[in-house]
């Protein structure tokens, strides 16, 4: 039973799938670290001061025969916050993987081929499709 839990494992990419969880977590704690201690403290410089993410228009107030309050709203102000929250880390996170993520070398430079239109690379003398030598 081990050793078809240990093929499990290993031909279904189940445990390349539990690592990608793991790290995705632990890049969310540092994603999360980077936004509410470094980037947060100036924006909350340039926003509005207030709590302004619990703004909200009340469509209707209604009271239950227990006497429990039921507020009917739009809560713009929490819509507005999840937005600016997600743009913020959208571009944190972008910025990570630009910097961890090796830059693609630059295609190499082609030519097309006279006779066949095969596109070779430009020092190439022989089109690897036709066989047609270039001058």
């Amino acid at each position: 039973m081990l050793n078809d839990f240990k093929q499990f494992l290993t031909k279904s990419n189940a445990l390349a799938l539990a690592i990608g969880v793991i790290i995705g977590a632990a890049t969310g704690k540092v994603v999360s670290a980077v936004v509410d201690d470094l980037l947060m403290p100036p924006i909350s410089m340039i926003m509005p001061a207030g709590d302004w993410r619990e703004a909200q228009v009340v469509l209707s107030k209604a009271t239950d025969p227990n006497g429990k309050v039921t507020v009917s709203a739009i809560k713009y102000g929490h819509f507005a916050g999840a937005v600016i929250d997600f743009t913020i880390i959208s571009f944190v996170v972008f910025m990570i993987t630009k910097a961890l993520l090796p830059k693609e070398p630059a295609p190499k430079p082609m030519k097309a081929c006279p006779e066949c239109l095969e596109q070779v690379p430009e020092a190439a003398k022989k089109c690897r499709a036709c066989c047609s030598v270039f001058a």
